[in-house]
């Protein structure tokens, strides 16, 4: 498979180093330097091109590439209020697209955790969850999108909570998030339920960036032969056989 990068950072090149690892090349590798390799030949040419950038240029280059007839797996965080833009612009290319907060494969087990915990807990009132998330010194957003998403499946499941807040001091109806920012960690996320008289907690805790490279590269293989605006759920649907954990992923 074709692959083009856009963002050549730490992440742009740990999903080089992942892509070559599966026997895909890479055919254009575009960053903040040369957003003319847009139009260019080397570009079109790429079965799909994975996108980490910066919150600020996500949505230009998604266009870009939905001009240049080149699917797009996008792991950039901090724009997703312009996901209904995002979703339009797709409909208008006849686009491809796939976004997620994380790409990770045992992320995406969390997740589903998550939802299926919150599911229990919802029938205990004495309960009060949050959450806390890690990560290195160069992320620009907080709180995560990982974070975020883990935020919202709560909100979904639990009827008393309205919103997610980074406030220390939360209203009721608020679920609380903290963030901090530590040397090269690459992301440590944890939710816990706490009652008066004892405590719940699930975490995950990346060794590397390479679990979020890998997980990247294998969503980008199921993309090329996929079409439309596309959803994490229906990756892992694909590579998971488990009945009862199809369940919990919907």
């Amino acid at each position: 498979m074709k692959i083009a990068l856009i963002g050549y950072g730490k992440m742009g090149r740990a999903i080089e180093q992942a892509a070559i690892a599966r026997s895909h090349s890479i055919v254009c590798k575009i960053d903040a330097d040369n957003t003319e390799a847009f139009s260019s030949d080397a570009f079109r040419s790429a079965d799909v091109a994975i996108e980490f950038s910066t919150p600020s240029t996500a949505v230009e280059n998604y266009r870009l590439a939905f001009a240049q007839g080149v699917k797009v797996v996008s792991g950039t965080t901090g724009w997703t209020e312009q996901m209904p833009l995002v979703r339009d612009l797709c409909n208008r290319y006849g686009a491809t697209f796939l976004w997620s907060s994380n790409y990770s494969i045992g992320v995406n087990i969390f997740f589903a955790l998550n939802r299926y915990l919150a599911e229990l807990m919802a029938n205990f009132s004495q309960y009060q969850p949050q959450i806390e998330e890690v990560h290195h010194i160069h992320k620009l957003d907080h709180p995560s999108g990982t974070a975020i998403s883990l935020a919202n499946d709560l909100i979904d499941s639990i009827p008393t909570l309205r919103e997610w807040t980074e406030e220390p001091a939360p209203l009721p109806g608020q679920l609380p998030i903290a963030h901090r920012r530590e040397g090269e960690v690459p992301g440590i996320h944890t939710v816990t339920w706490q009652s008066p008289v004892d405590t719940i907690s699930i975490t995950h805790s990346a060794r590397s960036r390479m679990g979020f490279a890998v997980g990247a590269v294998m969503a980008a293989e199921w993309v090329a032969t996929q079409k439309g605006f596309l959803t994490m759920p229906q990756f892992m649907h694909h590579i998971i056989s488990n009945s009862k954990l199809l369940d919990i992923l919907k």
